[in-house]
């Protein structure tokens, strides 16, 4: 039994310190315990049992307590989950990149089922790949590069970026409606997804809420990213942004704070990797530079790795995060050599297809286009139309990521939440990505793009430099944001001396001024043209097909119409012409004759299509009425186009 000691009072104290009066001694007893709390109350041997004594009575005074907080069921639970999953900072980061999508793109979603932003051209062209991509997966994934257009060309989905990371919505609806529907959804959400990449980004790095903000508006919606609005694998940049600051939270690190290896994550460095895999997966066009940036980046965090653990005998990430770096790396670059195959084939079948350095020349932009904003930009697109005027090809040279940017990015080289050595290098990329921005424009590209061009393999398929303005904007943004995070700390600083303690009103609206600057400044007057209806025939003709009148800007519409039922047709709009479709073009401008007939039949062309409402004024509007009798042919009208089958 337990040695106690007993004082004047009664009150008993044990070794372990608990004070007990003779009453609760007496109640334990009564309740068959013992002071060592073991049981005593054992039944006895004749099987009597031993009455228990009633409970103490209950201390009147917790009548006065305050009732016990009652413990939600299963639906209470849900319910308060949900309202923490609705207010959690990324959850209302998700909704107002989407609301902020819609309006800033807005008519896109005024009518989509029959607009396209920009022109009907290359969005025609990639609502068809969409479809197409989507057609495959479902019918049959084999074929997947041997689509429906440029018959009979093999590997023809290789003829430019592919979107295939859209394929799962090309999986949803059938048709040229559907398809446009498709792609106008895409447009917004692709720009809903760059906001939110740059912002989360941002804030991984360790920029504020409002600065994080200025960093996605500004980063999405820059005034050059204007001109790039026909061209979804440009727009569809989310992946980027994102992707970096999936890696950067799976490995513990931060601009502002450095390396802190109580915050790794492993599963957000596969997530981050994942993520880079997909953005790869919608083109080269933007995604070969981002290839090469993870790259460097991988090989500098491996190189750093080995230094740490054979200085300081340890491993600075973790054996564990190691082996996600090595999974994921090689994940990403089996993704790359995957799609780069068709490109190969494509290459070693159209040597037309490669550019040249001059090619390059062509679409570098001089220095005065990172001041010129495009025609589609509603603030600066009237002011800036005689500066447009100088650049040879002024869709690819308008190169202005807004002035408010500027002026911000140039505020936070000197206050700001970032190091300076952070600053400067931030700077540097800014000034090496504008110098490679300018291709051959920068001292002929020598020491620029041109040794990039030569000996980086894939950098000869990049046709336009300017796009290199992306990691501008990126790193611009960050800039921004240092310096609008600084000068929203500074306004809690000053909030924490005032009676009370809050912000006054216009320093709350001083904190917004720069984000509402940079939305203003992102502000289109985008035109929304209506896609030209279907024609009848598109849905009834069999394939192999050919409609004319064709060129490089009429076949990309003919290409969206083919998704009702995915007939082979010999038209087809890319960033090349094969040189087989060259020689169609040039053969049946006097069609139908009997040279064109023998030729499209050697093709395996079995129908022509000739489009009424587009001939005028071409050789077709009187050959399409002649005698085709002696040419072994017939003619059959259905709606507004002529049908010849062969």
């Amino acid at each position: 039994m337990t040695a106690v000691t007993a004082d004047q009072a009664g009150t008993t104290t044990d070794h372990a310190g608990k004070s007990r009066t003779w009453k609760d001694r007496l109640t334990r007893r009564r309740a068959g315990k013992d002071e060592a709390g073991k049981g005593r109350g054992d039944e006895p041997a004749g099987g009597e049992t031993e009455q228990q004594e009633p409970a103490a009575e209950a201390d009147p005074w917790t009548s006065f307590a305050p009732a016990p907080e009652p413990v939600p069921g299963r639906p209470g639970r849900a319910a308060r989950a949900t309202g923490r999953f609705l207010v959690h900072e990324w959850t209302l980061a998700v909704l107002a990149s989407l609301a902020l999508a819609v309006g800033m793109t807005w008519p896109t979603l005024r009518y989509p089922l029959y607009t396209l932003p920009q022109d009907y051209w290359d969005p025609s062209l990639q609502a068809w790949q969409m479809a197409w991509s989507g057609h495959a997966l479902r019918t049959n994934p084999g074929q997947l590069f041997q689509s429906n257009t440029f018959f009979p060309e093999p590997w023809s989905f290789a003829f430019s970026d592919m979107l295939l990371g859209y394929a799962p919505a090309g999986l949803l609806g059938t048709g040229p409606d559907a398809a446009v529907l498709r792609y106008n959804i895409m447009f917004v959400l692709a720009h809903a997804m760059a906001t939110f990449g740059a912002y989360v980004l941002a804030r991984q790095l360790g920029a504020g809420r409002i600065g994080a903000a200025v960093a996605g508006v500004s980063y999405t919606y820059a005034p050059w990213l204007l001109a790039q609005a026909g061209h979804l694998h440009i727009i569809s940049n989310g992946g980027i942004p994102l992707a970096l600051a999936m890696l950067a939270r799976g490995h513990g690190w931060s601009l502002r704070h450095g390396y802190r290896p109580e915050r790794r994550r492993v599963g957000w460095a596969y997530a981050g990797w994942a993520v880079a895999a997909w953005q790869l997966s919608l083109g080269f066009g933007i995604g070969l530079v981002f290839a090469y940036v993870l790259a460097v980046t991988l090989l500098v965090s491996a190189a750093v790795w080995f230094w740490q653990r054979r200085r300081r005998g340890r491993r600075p990430f973790g054996r564990r995060l190691f082996v996600a770096d090595l999974v994921g790396g090689l994940l990403f670059a089996a993704v790359g050599a995957l799609l780069a195959v068709p490109y190969f084939k494509v290459a070693e079948l159209h040597p037309n297809a490669e550019r040249t350095i001059g090619d390059i020349g062509v679409y570098s932009p001089p220095a005065s286009g990172f001041f010129t904003a495009p025609a589609e930009s509603r603030i600066w697109g009237g002011l800036h139309e005689g500066a447009r005027a100088t650049l040879p090809w002024h869709p690819e040279m308008t190169l202005l990521p807004g002035f408010v940017l500027y002026a911000l990015a140039a505020g936070g080289l000197f206050f700001s939440v970032w190091r300076l050595r952070h600053r400067l290098w931030m700077l540097a990329g800014v000034l090496v990505t504008m110098v490679l921005a300018m291709g051959t424009r920068f001292f002929d590209g020598t020491f620029t793009y041109a040794p990039l061009f030569e000996y980086l393999p894939g950098f000869n398929g990049l046709r336009t430099p300017g796009r290199m303005m992306l990691w501008t904007t990126l790193l611009l943004a960050l800039l921004a944001a240092g310096a609008v995070s600084a000068f929203a700390q500074r306004v809690r600083e000053l909030s924490t001396e005032r009676v009370p303690a809050r912000p006054s009103p216009w320093l709350r609206a001083a904190t917004l001024l720069p984000l509402l600057l940079v939305v203003v400044e992102g502000l289109n007057t985008t035109p929304h043209p209506v896609v030209p209806e279907q024609p009848a025939a598109m849905r009834t003709v069999d394939g192999p097909l050919l409609v004319l009148p064709s060129s490089q800007n009429q076949d990309q519409p003919v290409m969206l119409w083919s998704t009702s039922r995915f007939p082979q047709v010999v038209n087809g709009g890319s960033g090349f012409t094969p040189k087989q479709l060259d020689d169609v073009r040039r053969v049946t401008a006097a069609f139908p004759d009997q040279t064109s007939v023998d030729y499209l039949r050697t093709l395996g062309v079995r129908n022509v299509v000739v489009l009424r409402d587009q001939i005028v004024g071409t050789p077709w509007e009187v050959t399409v009425n002649a005698p085709v009798d002696q040419l072994g042919i017939t003619r059959q009208q259905v709606g507004n186009a002529v049908v010849f089958r062969l």
